[in-house]
């Protein structure tokens, strides 16, 4: 018997969003962690991983950020949708509206939006995401979502997670390398400590000290 094998869709580009556009290859370190702009966990876990990096110049530390919607958070596949249709209008605004889902996620939980249509959540997020892409791009970014491209964009996010074993959010990998803490935010100083093994505890020119 046959098994047929089903290969995964190849993007033109590869999946996620780099974190201040710091070189991703070379000689840096490369963080790579999979965030649900609707789930808890994930929003506890940007501050201190941004506050991590920000001690070490970009061409030592890149973090690139993958839109992984969790299936049982009802929003959450919407809300990367938006990450992808922001990021092509104004890539600058890609990390501000993921903060912003994240300060505002509690009303996108499942209870609070039952009642909601697919119309008004996805109207809401356009608004949201208006406030960092533009005001001007509202009418973009509405149409956004009826954007074939964006849709598949977010499905690849999701694929490419579970091509990486990702089961949940946060989700970190360090230079390819799965952590065994992930599933939970990490704290500064546990970063701090990753970082360093890795980069010697050596600081260069623009890093803070």
């Amino acid at each position: 018997m046959r098994f047929l094998e089903a290969q995964l869709p190849i993007p033109a580009r590869i999946d996620g969003f780099v974190y201040k556009k710091a070189p991703v290859w070379g000689r840096s370190v490369v963080v790579e962690a999979f965030l649900d702009p609707l789930c808890p966990d994930s929003r506890d876990s940007w501050p201190p991983l941004k506050q991590a990096i920000s001690y070490y110049s970009s061409a030592r530390v890149a973090v690139v950020a993958h839109p992984f919607p969790l299936p049982y958070h009802s929003n959450a596949f919407t809300a990367c949708r938006s990450l992808h249709i922001a990021n092509k209008l104004n890539a600058s605004s890609t990390f501000p509206l993921l903060e912003l889902f994240f300060k505002y996620q509690e009303k996108y939980y499942n209870a609070p939006t039952y009642r909601l249509s697919r119309a008004s959540i996805t109207g809401d997020f356009a608004n949201l995401a208006a406030t960092v892409v533009g005001e001007n791009s509202l009418p973009a970014l509405k149409s956004g979502f009826n954007d074939s491209q964006t849709d598949n964009a977010a499905r690849i996010s999701f694929k490419y997670g579970c091509s990486r074993g990702v089961t949940g959010t946060p989700f970190f990998f360090v230079n390819g390398m799965p952590l065994q803490d992930s599933g939970e935010p990490l704290d500064y100083k546990k970063w701090r400590s990753i970082l360093n093994q890795l980069l010697g505890n050596k600081t260069v020119e623009g890093e803070n000290v």
